[in-house]
């Protein structure tokens, strides 16, 4: 049968049993269901852009499920009966799709195996072809050599015989003549004549009578048959029903998308037209640590195959293998193929929740690699939330991304479902723990590296305290970001322009300063009092509370009659502003009028023992940036 045939009715047959189990699926389908929604999830893609900008979040204890139709609004809802849902169709229609996705891949594997057989098969026909005429060859040689020389030695007897036939004829002509001459003597009348030639033909036939004749034959009429040396010959038939061995396989390059975080497909080629009986494929796993003709390298491990390609499981995520094949048939084993390089896929990264940031419009993600070897890129992806903490079926995400942080714009006011992927040529990872991030207003945590040894930072990041207890000297090593004359602590880098508000809490009895600087403020130098840092200052008199609004060291002169006691700060980087506002007052305390040159930290400072409360996360107030 014809291999096209075969596949063809292969493929047919796979084909009649997927469209029975569409069919199938179908009528399940209907049976439970009065209409089912056709909706599926979309991804979207951006390119990520490197920035090495710095941005509320929570740890998401799981992803929630699709919303459904009845949930959106949408006037083709989906209607269910007997408690299905939406999600139970999919998962059946995802089953049934993985069902023919395997089905698929098992008829490719099957033509691939009919492939190989036929090319063998050519290759052998091929071979025993070449055999028999370079045997049939031989043997005709053989035929013309022993041809000629019976030819030769008939020759030779021919006419050595000739020559002793010639011989005897002359022996008898002069046996002849002689019997004649005697008779005509001894018929003679003339005695006087007769005794003249009687002594004449007696001496005649005693000369002839010495002549000895040889009668015996001058060649053996035998002809000599010696055995033929057919040794090449039976070599030769010998070798029909054996192969050469093998030549090298030439193993493929990693192709991407190849790969899962515990296993490999390997895929190898045979340039030549030799018969394989199966393949031998060797791997093991490159430790950078390790040295080459160290005795604790790794074990090979080894998988034998027919085909060629090969899928190796139980590997360790994101390791380095070097992978090699050999091939065998009956005759002996292939060199081995020259050794490639492959990876497995990465293991999901780690989400560092305490260093990322947001605000209106933006987030800034940071995360760690969690792998040993380094990977090619980074994916975020992030969803958005529905009112009722479900999942939006839109999922976007930002590809390509070189370092372990990443600035995703955002819509303001919405929340959202955040994980980062790690990719090497492999593929990608499993998604990172999802977190949640809140456009809202502006988020950040307080930078602990750079907080005076005299502060104390609360569980949840957001409250410092200031003691009145004495520390130690060995209590007071300093951290070379952290401030060392002023009790003082950053916040986050606020990376994006535009308009960004956050909110303090303060006791009566605190001095305290609070504002923006530089990431390159002067650690040993005052909140306020250098060109770095813009600060609201609160001074306790004992006969009133004062104030100052410092940058340079300079403050203009302001007073309060009201002590605030919840203060909101508005940064707009557009309008180039820095204002304070009595939040219970809503009353405008100060705006400072400033061109920022880069973007700034929260700046946070206790100049007595007492505690500040930073509360972030919040929508401005309409008064804020009129």
């Amino acid at each position: 049968m014809d291999l096209n045939e075969i596949r063809g009715g292969m493929l047919d047959a796979i084909a009649e049993e997927t469209e029975q189990q569409d069919l199938s699926r179908e009528s399940t389908i209907m049976e439970t269901y009065n209409v089912v929604s056709d909706r599926e999830r979309r991804t979207f893609q951006r390119f990520s852009v490197d920035t090495n900008d710095s941005l509320s979040f929570d740890p998401c204890e799981s992803s929630s499920t699709s919303p459904t139709g009845a949930d959106d609004g949408h006037d083709d809802d989906v209607v269910f009966r007997d408690g299905k849902d939406e999600g139970e169709i999919n998962s059946i229609r995802n089953q049934l799709q993985g069902k023919v996705a395997e089905m698929e891949n098992f008829a490719g594997h099957l033509e691939e195996i009919f492939l190989t057989v036929e090319e063998n098969f050519g290759r052998q026909e091929q071979h025993l072809e070449q055999h028999y005429n370079d045997v049939l060859q031989t043997l005709s040689q053989r035929y013309d050599e022993r041809a000629a020389g019976l030819e030769e030695e008939k020759k030779s007897k021919l006419e050595s015989l000739y020559s002793q036939l010639l011989a005897c004829g002359q022996a008898l002509d002069a046996s002849k003549d002689l019997i004649e001459t005697a008779q005509e003597t001894y018929r003679s009348q003339d005695k006087r004549l007769f005794l003249k030639t009687v002594i004449a033909t007696v001496k005649r036939i005693e000369e002839f009578a010495k002549e000895e004749v040889d009668l015996t034959l001058s060649t053996n009429l035998e002809f000599s048959t010696p055995l033929a040396d057919l040794s090449d010959v039976k070599t030769m038939m010998d070798s029909i029903n054996a192969v050469p061995a093998p030549s090298a396989p030439v193993i493929n390059p990693q192709m991407p998308n190849s790969a899962t975080q515990t296993s490999l497909r390997v895929c190898w080629s045979l340039f030549s037209d030799d018969t394989v009986e199966y393949y031998e494929l060797y791997y093991r796993p490159v430790l950078e640590d390790t040295p080459a003709d160290s005795t604790c390298a790794p074990l090979v491990s080894k998988v034998k195959v027919k085909e060629t390609h090969c899928t190796v499981t139980d590997l360790l995520p994101n390791a380095q293998y070097e992978l090699w094949v050999t091939a065998t048939n009956t005759t002996g084993i292939s060199p081995a193929s020259e050794k490639a390089l492959y990876m497995t896929v990465p293991s999901p990264p780690v989400i560092k929740q305490r260093e990322c940031t947001s605000c209106p419009e933006a987030a800034l993600i940071r995360w760690e690699s969690g792998n040993t070897n380094p990977v090619d890129s980074y994916t975020v992806e992030f969803s958005e939330m529905g009112s009722d903490g479900t999942e939006c079926s839109i999922t976007e995400s930002i590809v390509a991304v070189p370092t372990c942080q990443c600035l995703i714009q955002l819509q303001t006011g919405r929340r959202y479902l955040i994980s980062v992927r790690a990719v090497n040529i492999g593929g990608p990872s499993e998604r990172s723990d999802v977190i949640t991030g809140s456009t809202t207003g502006t988020f950040f945590y307080l930078l602990e590296d750079t907080a005076h040894p005299c502060l104390s930072i609360s569980e949840d990041g957001f409250t410092i305290f200031y003691g009145d207890e004495e520390l130690p000297i060995s209590a007071m090593a300093l951290d070379d970001n952290a401030f060392t004359r002023c009790v003082a602590i950053l916040g986050d880098l606020i990376p994006v322009r535009g308009r960004h508000y956050w909110e303090i809490e303060v006791d009566d009895g605190t001095e305290f300063r609070i504002g923006v600087a530089y990431e390159d403020t002067e650690r040993t130098s005052y909140l306020g009092a250098n060109s770095t840092s813009w600060c609201m200052r609160h001074i306790l008199s004992p006969t009133r509370h004062k104030y100052e609004f410092l940058h340079g060291g300079w403050s203009p002169d302001l007073r309060i009659t009201v002590h605030p006691v919840r203060i909101g700060v508005a940064l707009d980087y557009d309008r180039g502003t820095l204002s304070f506002f009595n939040v219970n007052l809503e009353q405008h305390l100060h705006t400072f009028h400033c061109h920022f040159q880069t973007f700034v930290h929260p700046c946070f400072s206790l100049d007595n023992p007492g505690a500040l409360t930073v509360h972030n996360a919040i929508e401005a107030p309409e008064y804020a940036f009129i």
